[in-house]
């Protein structure tokens, strides 16, 4: 057998997740189906860093493959490729270590996730449309809270995978580009559903109904309020995955323009 890190993008609007289901739709079974038409195979392994929740997007997933193949990795990119729908892309493939796993070698995951602040035409899938006015310095005082080691559990759903609900929250950076709001978390790992969580909360304290002292309290104690507050999935994107010796992103950029309504007025007049 052979290994490869394989890095890869999707638009997961169309999918019920990244993991393998039954009677579902998802990311990873379509590129398991892709992998086993160009290696002719059941036999293979392919495993991802993360899972990410349905409708959720990636501009950098990772992944390792086990595949007994003579084909090199540019080839097996380009044929995989060829079998998978437009919406999933391989990147790049490398040849990777036997001892190389794409998960439990991860150092730290980013994630951004993107709020507009009108109503687009053509972002919907990309960003979640606020149409309160946000204060968005009451929500980057309340991000604040969030930043290192911190049982998470008021922000995450049971799931049988995660066997601690305490994270290491490095950093998280907020800016705005035109009309849009970015919002960029990295932590050691992350629960089901905890960024839109947390992004649902910041959101709240951006509105005015909420302060950062019931941000404290909603992390301290259990609580079922971030749960109603949860951030639908279109605005939320698996930017990079960390591994040992990786350079961090510095730059936060939007995935996709949304110029505000006074600049498109003023393009018109022109």
């Amino acid at each position: 057998m052979a290994r490869f890190k394989i890095h890869l993008e999707y638009e997961g609007t169309r999918y019920s997740g990244w993991q393998v289901q039954k009677n579902a739709r998802t990311v990873q079974g379509e590129l398991i189906g892709a992998m086993r038409t160009v290696f002719k195979t059941e036999k293979l392994e392919f495993m991802g860093a993360g899972r990410t929740d349905a409708g959720v997007h990636a501009l950098l997933q990772v992944a390792h493959l086990d595949v007994q193949t003579m084909l090199g990795p540019e080839i097996i990119r380009m044929k995989v490729n060829d079998e998978l729908p437009a919406d999933i892309n391989i990147i790049e493939v490398q040849k990777a270590p036997p001892s190389f796993h794409a998960r439990h070698h991860a150092t730290a995951r980013s994630y951004l996730y993107q709020i507009s602040q009108r109503r687009t035409a053509f972002g919907k899938r990309y960003v979640w449309w606020i149409k309160d006015n946000l204060n968005v310095h009451l929500m980057r005082e309340a991000s604040r809270s969030f930043k290192g080691m911190k049982n998470l559990q008021s922000f995450t759903s049971d799931d049988p995978e995660d066997t601690s609900t305490k994270i290491l929250i490095e950093e998280i950076v907020m800016r705005e580009a035109g009309d849009l709001l970015l919002i960029r978390v990295v932590g050691s790992h992350f629960l089901w559903k905890l960024v839109r969580r947390v992004v649902g909360v910041l959101a709240e304290v951006g509105r005015g109904n909420m302060d950062r002292h019931e941000v404290e309290r909603l992390i301290h104690k259990p609580s079922d309020e971030p749960a109603r507050l949860t951030a639908p999935p279109s605005g939320l994107f698996l930017e990079r995955v960390y591994y040992e010796g990786d350079q961090r992103l510095e730059r936060l950029e939007p995935i996709m323009a949304i110029g505000t309504k006074g600049e498109l007025l003023g393009r018109q007049r022109s």
